[in-house]
């Protein structure tokens, strides 16, 4: 059995008849989309997406901060900018 990693799930048929009102009853929450009762994609509110977006950029930015933390380092003189 695949796991669903969405609290909300529908298929390919029900998605196709009624886009527009699946995605109001999510209500920006993922949507796991099924082919023969297996996720075969899952469906991501714009605003979902975003939120997601600038958290994998956050994780990416704190593990440069852990590279970097002990060096090297390079000394500038302000002054002589």
């Amino acid at each position: 059995m695949d796991t669903v990693l969405s609290h909300f799930a529908v298929s390919v048929t029900e998605l196709k008849r009624n886009y527009a009102g699946i995605l109001r009853q999510a209500d920006d929450a993922p949507i796991a989309v099924l082919n023969h009762n297996r996720p075969e994609a899952y469906l991501l509110p714009a605003g979902h997406y975003e939120r997601l977006m600038v958290y994998l950029e956050d994780l990416e930015d704190a593990k440069l901060m852990r590279e970097r933390a002990n060096g090297p380092f390079v000394e500038v003189d302000l002054d002589a900018l």
